[in-house]
Parts: C-alpha cells; sequence; structure tokens
C-alpha cells in the first residue's frame, strides 16, 4: 500500500510530461504543415509529374506513348544539348576561376581595413547581388550597345569604330562579365565572414614570428577559411551549370549571338514553350540535373580532405 502511494505521484508527473511532449511534438507537426503542403504541391508533385512526363513521348497516330528512357538516350545523343553542355563547362572553366579571384581577393582586402571604408566597399560590392537578373542583364544590354552604348559613345569620340561586344565572337565575354559582376559580391561575403570568425591572436603570433601580410594571408586566411571556398565553388557550379537568366534575357537583345540551344537550361525552356514538346524538355531538364548533381558530387569528394568536409 505504501508503494503504491509512493510511486502513484510519480507515475502521475511521468504521465502529465509524457502528455506534454506529445503535445509539443504534435504542435511541431502543425507550424511545419504550411511548409510540408507548399513543397508538396509546387515542388514535389510538379517534380514527379516532370519525372513521368520524361517517359512519355507524343505520337500522331496513337497519341502519348510511353518510351521509357528513350528521351534521356536521345538527350545524351542530342548535338544542341552536348554543344550547350560545352559551352557551360567552358564558363566553368573560365568565369568561376574568375569570381573566385575576385571575391577572395576583395575578401582579403576588406578583412585588412578597419576604417568606415570598409563598410562602404563591402555594401558597394554587395550591391550588384541585389539588383534583379533580369534587370542587371538589360542594363548591361543597354551598355554593350554598340550603336548608344557607352563604349560606343567613347569609341566615336576617338574616331574607332564602335566595338560589337553583342556579337556571336564577344558574347561569351559579354556575360562572363555580368554574372562575375552579379555574383562577386555575394562570394565575397562569405568569405569575409569567414574571415572575421578567426582569432586575431593567430595573425599577432604569426606577426611575431616575422610573417608578412602577405605570408599570413596565403599561409593562414585562406587554409583556415578553405570549407567556405569550397562552399561557394559548388554553388558557383551548379549555378553555372543551370545558367539560363542572362541567357534568356540576352537573347532578347541578341538574338544573333545566343542560339535558343545557348545553354542545356535554355535549350529545354524552348523546346517545351517554343516547340511545344514538353516531353523531351522534361528528359533535358532531368538529363541536367544528373549531371549537375554528378559533377557536384565530384568536386566535393574529390575536395572533401582539403576542405575538411567528410
Amino acid at each position: 500500500m505504501t508503494a503504491t502511494a509512493v510511486g502513484s505521484p510519480t507515475r502521475t508527473r511521468s504521465q502529465r510530461a509524457g502528455r506534454a511532449t506529445r503535445r509539443r511534438q504534435n504542435w511541431g507537426w502543425v507550424f511545419i504543415a504550411p511548409f510540408a503542403v507548399l513543397f508538396l504541391v509546387f515542388f514535389a508533385a510538379p517534380l514527379i509529374y516532370a519525372g513521368v512526363l520524361s517517359t512519355w513521348a507524343p505520337s500522331v497516330l496513337l497519341g502519348d506513348r510511353f518510351v521509357g528512357l528513350d528521351n534521356y538516350v536521345r538527350a545524351f545523343t542530342d548535338p544542341a544539348f552536348l554543344e550547350g553542355l560545352g559551352r557551360v563547362a567552358l564558363f566553368v572553366l573560365v568565369m568561376i576561376p574568375l569570381q573566385m579571384v575576385v571575391a577572395i581577393a576583395a575578401a582579403l582586402v576588406l578583412d585588412s581595413l578597419t576604417t568606415r571604408l570598409s563598410r562602404f566597399s563591402r555594401l558597394a560590392m554587395f550591391v550588384p547581388y541585389s539588383i534583379p537578373a533580369v534587370i542587371g542583364v538589360l542594363m548591361w544590354g543597354f551598355l554593350y550597345s554598340p550603336s548608344f552604348g557607352p563604349a560606343a559613345q567613347l569609341a566615336n569620340l576617338v574616331g574607332l569604330p564602335s566595338p560589337d561586344l553583342l556579337s556571336a565572337d564577344a558574347i561569351f565575354g559579354s556575360l562572363t562579365n555580368i554574372v562575375t559582376w552579379q555574383w562577386a559580391g555575394y562570394y565575397m561575403v562569405i568569405v569575409y565572414a569567414a574571415l572575421q570568425s578567426i582569432n586575431p591572436e593567430i595573425y599577432e603570433a604569426a606577426v611575431l614570428d616575422g610573417a608578412t601580410r602577405r605570408q599570413i594571408a596565403l599561409r593562414i586566411k585562406l587554409p583556415m577559411v578553405s570549407s567556405s571556398i569550397v562552399l561557394i565553388l559548388v554553388f558557383a557550379i551548379i549555378g553555372t551549370l543551370q545558367f539560363f537568366t542572362e541567357p534568356q534575357v540576352m537573347s532578347n537583345v541578341a538574338p544573333s549571338a545566343v542560339s535558343p540551344s545557348y545553354t542545356p537550361n535554355l535549350y529545354a525552356y524552348n523546346t517545351a514553350f517554343q516547340y511545344g514538346d514538353f516531353n523531351y524538355a522534361s528528359a533535358l531538364s532531368f538529363a541536367l540535373a544528373i549531371v549537375v548533381f554528378a559533377g557536384s558530387y565530384l568536386f566535393m569528394y574529390l575536395t572533401r580532405k582539403r576542405s575538411g568536409l567528410q
């Protein structure tokens, strides 16, 4: 009788604690529910539908018919798709190193500044990222114009022919400049934040050992923020392989320089909304997703030890 009397309050408190825990868990599901609904309706369901759509093909006589992986085989043997992949691979090799050099150099310089100029410079470099991509491309399209752009006007003042920065030969460099201008500041902020988290006493010890500013930057700062550098490299690789907004807008400014299959994403978009082949466009999108995943995974695998990622 005594044991029951003593144990009963303990069991009651345990039961109350269990009910409170279940209530908190239930409220957690309530708070998550809006996101879960939006995720399922606007992401998961369209993705599944596109995946199913990519395994079918239209037929004049039989209507839509199931073709399995035939659309994917067609995609990876399509000269236009492969040419677009080669072009974005070239962007990866040229544009990403340029972005990294600008972002890391700017972060190192700003990290060494202690004046108010540092705050203004960070803001000035980050502003291009805050501008919508469409507006940024239209602005640069005006600047590149061979008729009334600033470069053309300066060339006319000195009696030189106007440079055609929107020609087929120059459009690669023009797009590289636009994307670097827009994203370098964003990457700079990530590296700068990582640099600010380093203990200043490490620098003081290095100075006492006779290290120069250059040695501190190259041998202390950069190795200590290598994980952040790998992170922005992954972002840059994924974004470049999915290159779409800039060439899409620029195709209206320079239609002769940017073809409908200039990049894989642009090719998939035009295949769906210009040519009406939604099945093949879905397969092109998933084929690009496979390439992006493989490229990102390979890069992270190769850099996992250097960056400390396991």
